[in-house]
């Protein structure tokens, strides 16, 4: 087997017989020599005039062939009668810790306070058109996470806190594409990765674990300084050897919680902006400097990043041939995120665009303590609220009115199904958050051609990038600082951002219950 790099057009890229033929150029052989050409990465390379593919493949010779690793599942054996253990939220780092305690030989018990992932849709059709916002199902809350309906974009950095290949081959097991095993920045998409989210629950229930929704943890059963159990829906009582807390960026009742049980939390830095919306068109002629892409290459994205007086604005979360969708978690607030399909085909991009806020930002919530970063975020989101009509219609402005501090007398056409509202962001926004933002947008408009356009909407409030509370753990047990047997991860606990991280974190976290339980 020998790998080796190739650079193919997108024609080229898609067509097996030509990956063959360029394989055997590069290594100098004859085409007819080559039993097997496996694919192990692909990325695009668009900064010259002819967009290319950048592959890595393994190439098999004299006998060889490429042979498919076992499947994970094989490796789960029945815990119905194994010790249990409480996983609090069924998105990716409480799922994954579910799959990997199965492998560990213990009993997930997986508790969540939303409806499973088919039941959930009908409170997004709920928030969507009629704005109604159910506290306990939205597009943060309900089976699989903020993930599942908000995009199911996989890349990640955290390389060293796991095995990425590992969390990329359940998906895959799961019924992801396979295609996510070697794109640079693997996507399912919010109308299948559904599916999967409901393949992995029958799954664990199938090894003998269980999965309860409508299960809203409302308090924390402690003997000394040890968790045993929880309590759900103010009446039942549930038992287990460990638990995972994994309840997302957004359950701010169980901070809450946490901090009425007096088990520590602390206030970490988050990030906090708009949401911009440019046509897809737009985005693709200036990543692939051509007005059409054609059906191989996909919908285009991008990436920016600045400093403005000593604070990050970055993109984020960005969404090709995407939507704008309303992401409350309660009455009375206006939180935006957004998502894209499988295909990726809406004729909308649209990125968060949010600026870094430290402890020291927060400058008037101090009497919140602990708390202080989240009253600062729920005001921002309340102010977007009130300066509405009561729906879930969001504030906007043009981005070019809002570099310039000015109302937009319309607004360009959007995706976001609610609908919009001109409103003077510059005022609703913090001060600080709003110069930050008006001199980041104008610097991305330096380093992408076009970017300052007034056919692109701004739209509030981008908010939930991440948790601005964190649960203390130990660096090498994993475990609360304080409370024995409580083990928080994920994006809640203030330890991932994104599904893979979180994947991975609920992973290492299954793993150190397992190491404790075995001490």
């Amino acid at each position: 087997m020998i790998e080796i790099e190739l650079r193919l057009s997108p024609q080229e890229a898609h067509n097996p017989e030509a990956i063959r033929r360029a394989a055997a150029q590069k290594i100098g052989i004859n085409p007819s020599t080559i039993n097997d050409v496996h694919v192990l990465r692909r990325s695009i390379d668009a900064r010259s005039r002819d967009v290319v593919f950048q592959l890595r493949v393994a190439v098999y010779t004299e006998g060889s062939v490429y042979q498919p690793e076992p499947a994970l599942l094989k490796n789960l054996k029945n815990v119905d009668n194994a010790p249990r253990v409480l996983v609090i939220g069924a998105g990716p780092a409480g799922y994954f810790a579910a799959l990997e305690l199965i492998e560990l030989g213990f009993k997930p018990v997986v508790f969540d306070r939303g409806k499973d992932v088919r039941a959930r849709r009908r409170d997004l059709r709920a928030i969507q058109q009629f704005g109604v916002v159910n506290p306990h199902s939205n597009y943060c809350f309900g089976e699989g996470g903020a993930g599942t309906y908000s995009d199911g974009k996989l890349y990640t950095r955290s390389h060293k806190r796991g095995s990425i290949e590992k969390t990329l081959k359940l998906l895959v097991e799961h019924g992801a594409t396979s295609d996510i095993l070697i794109d640079a920045h693997p996507h399912i998409g919010s109308n299948k990765l559904p599916q999967v989210v409901q393949n992995i629950r029958e799954t664990i229930i199938h090894f003998g674990g269980e999965v309860h929704f409508d299960s809203f943890v409302t308090d924390f059963i402690l003997r000394g300084q040890k968790i045993v159990g929880i309590v759900t829906n103010d009446k039942d009582e549930h038992f287990g050897e460990a638990t995972i807390l994994a309840t997302g960026h957004s359950a701010r009742d169980i901070y809450y919680l946490l901090h009425r049980k007096n088990i520590k939390i602390e206030a970490k830095p988050f990030a906090l902006g708009v949401r911009i919306e440019h046509s897809q068109a737009f985005i693709d002629e200036v990543q692939y400097k051509k007005r059409e892409r054609g059906d191989l290459l996909p919908a285009a994205s991008y990436s920016l990043v600045c400093q403005v007086n000593g604070r990050g604005v970055f993109s984020f979360c960005m969404c090709p041939g995407g939507l704008v969708v309303p992401a409350a978690t309660a009455p009375n607030e206006i939180v935006v995120n957004g998502m894209s399909m499988s295909r990726r085909d809406s004729p909308f991009a649209n990125s968060g665009t949010v600026v870094a806020i430290e402890i020291e930002d927060l400058k008037g919530f101090e009497k919140h303590g602990v708390f202080a970063g989240l009253a600062f975020q729920q005001s921002v989101e309340q102010k977007m609220f009130t300066a509405g009509d009561g729906s879930q219609k969001a504030p906007a402005q043009r981005l070019t009115d809002f570099a310039h501090r000015k109302i937009s007398a319309n607004l360009p056409p959007t995706s976001y199904i609610p609908g919009l509202f001109s409103a003077p962001l510059h005022e609703l926004l913090p001060p600080s958050v709003f110069h930050r933002l008006q001199n980041g947008v104008q610097q991305f408009g330096k380093m992408m051609r076009g970017y300052m356009t007034a056919e692109a909407n701004v739209i509030g409030t981008e908010s939930r990038t991440s948790a601005p509370v964190r649960i203390p753990r130990n660096g090498l047990t994993l475990m609360h600082d304080e409370v024995a047997g409580l083990f928080p991860s994920g994006e809640g606990a203030g330890y991932a951002g994104g599904i893979i991280s979180a994947a991975m974190d609920g992973q290492n976290v299954a793993k150190a219950v397992a190491k404790w339980l075995f001490a």
